[in-house]
């Protein structure tokens, strides 16, 4: 199948034009008219994810963090990190896709897959980015029982890829409406506050946010950024399977999700008592 044909498929889910206007979605390595037989879905381009395409023979990866980003290549230096894994991915003929903010939007993308694995019901846009449309970058909704935030806290632990979670207490001991933003989304604190939630659930808060957050008097928790987009990666494959199931020559092409990637950041040592 050629990876135009990808492309179009993952557009179905989420459209570039969703994307916010800094992002960089869409194809970062290859070309269109390549033939792809083998999917690698991942949340990052890193060495160790390439190494495993390699491995099982993939020629197309899927990623939600675009390879190239922030800022523009000034040089390709196959001595570095980044250049020594371009290298591998262009002599494997790898073609890389990438689906960023647009499926943090997206219906059914990033955010909407968190609703769901806390059940949430009544869900809706947290804040908006198309006032027309009503698309927007987070969610929020009602959990079907009120709980502590001590046992939602556990629940995240539970349903995430982490083995803790980091509670600011800033509002009250039980929540029912949750609000939420996958990656980092702490500039949003305000607006869960404003539609009334009982906690906010984002990654990468830094001290002056959670103070912010006791001040305005809401729960707040960081589940980090990997933890809360990384169930992403598993929506992706089976949206891939499924559509590729339903096309003649989909039935040709497999594919593979990432299964090796682990948070950067480990909790080590503490003290006792």
């Amino acid at each position: 199948m050629k990876c135009q044909t990808i492309m179009g498929i993952m557009e179905k889910l989420a459209p570039k034009k969703l994307a916010e206007n800094w992002d960089n979605p869409g194809l970062q390595l290859g070309s269109p008219e390549q033939e792809i037989s083998k999917i690698f879905v991942c949340l990052d381009v890193s060495l160790p994810v390439v190494d495993r395409a390699i491995e099982i023979g993939a020629d197309m990866i899927i990623s939600h963090h675009p390879v190239m980003l922030f800022k523009g290549l000034l040089s390709i230096r196959t001595d570095t990190y980044d250049g020594g894994m371009l290298q591998k991915l262009l002599t494997h003929n790898i073609a890389v896709y990438s689906a960023h903010t647009n499926l943090d939007i997206a219906q059914g993308g990033c955010n909407d897959i968190l609703a769901q694995l806390w059940k949430l019901e009544k869900v809706e846009g947290l804040a908006i980015t198309d006032a027309e449309t009503g698309d927007s970058l987070g969610r929020i909704g009602y959990l079907l029982e009120p709980m502590s935030i001590e046992k939602f806290s556990t629940m995240l632990c539970d349903t995430l890829k982490c083995n803790h979670v980091r509670l600011v207490r800033g509002g009250k001991d039980t929540v029912r409406k949750v609000a939420l933003c996958s990656g980092a989304g702490a500039e949003f604190i305000g607006k869960a506050v404003f539609k009334g939630a009982d906690v906010y659930v984002t990654g990468d808060i830094k001290y002056h946010e959670a103070q912010q957050a006791v001040k305005q008097g809401i729960n707040l928790i960081d589940a980090g950024h990997f933890a809360t987009e990384f169930p992403v990666v598993n929506a992706v494959a089976k949206y891939l399977r499924r559509e590729l199931a339903s096309m003649k020559q989909g039935t040709e092409v497999e594919v593979c999700e990432d299964n090796i990637s682990e948070d950067f950041f480990y909790v080590v040592g503490g003290k006792e008592g």
